[in-house]
C-alpha cells in the first residue's frame, strides 16, 4: 500500500488532554493536517450515540485513539469493572464510528500490558495470547488486547486501513502523578520531591526494586504514531520502544539523583512487585527506519521540570488539593 498522506487531512486524537494524546497533539503541528479534539464535557467517548452522532456530524478523515482509562497496580486492583467497561466501550464506540463515517486511516494504541506475564524476553509481537497474563492488571489487559483485535477484524472484514501500537511504559509532560492512580516513574519523582522538601532521610517504594521495566518518553512515541500512520499498513500490531531496561531500585536511584534527593530507598517487600521483567522487542519497527532519541535520563529530567512547573502554577492559583495531572 501506498504511504499515507496526512496532509489537508481532518485528524481526531481522541484523548487529546492526556499525557499521550497532547504529545500527538503537539506533534501533529508539524504536519500540514487540521486537528479535531473532543472535551470530555462535550461527547463521553462511552456513549455509542454521542460518539457517532460526533463522528457523522464532524466528518474525520483519520482517526488516533490515545483516550483510555489508565492507572497502576493499585488502581487496577480497585477499579477492575471500570478498567474492563471503560476502555472496551471508548475503543469499540471509536472504532465502529470510524468505520461508519468512512475513515481512511485509524491507529490503535494499546499497552504493553497485553502481553503474557512470562512471555519470552524481548517481547516480540507474536508473543500475545501465548500466555496468562499479569493478575494485577488483565482487566486493562484485556481491554486492549479487545482494541487490538477490533482493529484487525475491521481491516479483514470490511478492509479497512487499521493499525495498532503497543508502547512500553510511557512518561513525559502530561504524566499521572497522583500516588494512588499513578505509574512506576512519576510516582518515583512525585515521591522523592515529596521527601527532598519535607526534609526525610528515607523514602519508600513498593516491591523488592529487582523487576526490570522499559520507559519511552512520549514525545517519542508520538512520533513513532506518525512515522506508522505514514508509512505503516498491516495487521500485526507494532511495538514501540527503546530496546533497553532498567531495574526499579536503579530507577529510583536515578529519580533521586535527578530531584536532589540524598536520602535512602526503603523497598516494602510486602508490596507486590508485578511482572517479574518487561523488555519488547521493537525490531519489526526499527527495522521500518524508526528509532527513539530521548535518553531515560534526559527525559527525567525534562518531565521533573516540567513538574516543577506545574506545581508552582497549581501554588499560585492557591489549589490544596493533591499534585496530579492526567487528561
Amino acid at each position: 500500500m501506498a504511504k499515507f498522506d496526512l496532509t489537508g487531512k481532518r485528524v481526531f486524537v481522541a484523548g487529546h488532554r492526556g499525557m499521550v494524546g497532547s504529545a500527538i497533539v503537539r506533534r501533529l503541528g508539524q504536519e500540514n493536517c487540521e486537528v479535531l479534539v473532543i472535551d470530555r464535557s462535550e461527547v463521553d467517548l462511552r456513549d455509542q450515540h454521542a460518539v457517532r452522532s460526533w463522528f457523522a456530524r464532524e466528518r474525520p478523515e483519520t482517526v488516533l485513539v490515545a483516550a483510555a482509562k489508565v492507572g497502576g497496580i493499585l488502581a487496577n486492583n480497585i477499579y477492575p469493572a471500570d478498567f474492563l467497561y471503560d476502555n472496551v466501550m471508548i475503543e469499540a464506540n471509536i472504532i465502529e464510528a470510524s468505520h461508519r463515517s468512512d475513515v481512511d486511516k485509524l491507529l490503535f494504541l494499546g499497552s504493553s500490558c497485553i502481553y503474557p506475564k512470562f512471555a519470552p524476553q524481548p517481547i516480540r509481537e507474536d508473543a500475545l495470547l501465548t500466555g496468562p497474563l499479569e493478575p494485577t492488571n488483565e482487566w486493562y489487559a484485556i481491554a486492549k488486547i479487545t482494541g487490538i483485535k477490533l482493529a484487525q477484524a475491521y481491516r479483514r472484514q470490511y478492509g479497512r486501513d487499521y493499525i495498532s501500537a503497543m508502547p512500553t511504559n510511557l512518561y513525559g509532560p502530561g504524566d499521572n502523578f497522583d500516588l494512588q492512580s499513578s505509574h512506576v516513574l512519576p510516582a518515583l519523582i512525585r515521591k522523592a520531591h515529596t521527601a527532598k522538601i519535607s526534609g526525610l532521610e528515607s523514602m519508600e517504594i513498593w516491591g523488592t526494586g529487582s523487576p526490570r521495566r522499559e520507559f519511552l518518553h512520549v514525545d517519542d512515541l508520538a512520533n513513532a504514531c506518525i512515522f506508522l500512520m505514514k508509512t505503516y499498513s498491516e495487521e500485526v500490531h507494532v511495538n514501540v520502544g527503546t530496546g533497553v531496561d532498567i531495574s526499579i531500585a536503579e530507577l529510583a536511584e536515578m529519580v533521586a539523583a535527578v530531584v536532589g534527593f540524598s536520602g535512602s530507598i526503603v523497598y516494602d517487600n510486602s508490596k507486590p512487585d508485578g511482572t517479574p521483567r518487561k523488555l519488547m522487542s521493537s525490531d519489526l519497527l526499527q527495522g521500518l527506519g524508526w528509532k527513539p532519541h530521548i535518553a531515560l535520563k534526559d527525559g527525567i529530567e525534562a518531565t521533573y521540570n516540567w513538574y516543577l512547573a506545574e506545581e508552582e502554577t497549581n501554588r499560585r492559583i492557591g489549589s490544596s488539593g493533591p499534585v496530579w495531572f492526567r487528561g
